[in-house]
């Protein structure tokens, strides 16, 4: 399960109808990759459809999908949004990571 803060709900949605989604219907697709400092970086997209491999939530009424390999990654998870002095965007909250890229944008296990 990943947890979405009321403060990136709100920007979820935003960035979603800027790019012709449609939040009730259309999905967060959340991921993880090689790469990034770390050795595994995270990945966040729009999406209009499901695979059948895909694990499907709702959190704070965002329809959020998650690939099979990526799922085992993100478990308890917190997608936040900072807009501070410090840099804007999505801010994921692992508990599963060991190890962080001071940008924050990339782990390890």
């Amino acid at each position: 399960m990943i947890k979405v803060s009321d403060t990136a709900k709100k920007k979820v949605i935003e960035l979603m109808t800027d790019d012709g989604y449609d939040a009730a219907q259309d999905f967060v697709r959340v991921g993880v990759k090689s790469g990034g400092c770390s050795g595994l970086s995270y990945d966040l997209t729009f999406d209009k459809s499901q695979l059948e491999s895909d694990k499907v939530f709702v959190e704070n009424d965002v329809k959020i999908i998650v690939d099979k390999k990526s799922f085992l990654y993100l478990v308890g998870t917190v997608l936040e949004y900072s807009g501070g002095l410090n840099g804007k965007g999505f801010v994921f909250n692992n508990p599963n990571a060991n190890r962080t890229c001071g940008c924050g944008e990339s782990f390890s296990l």
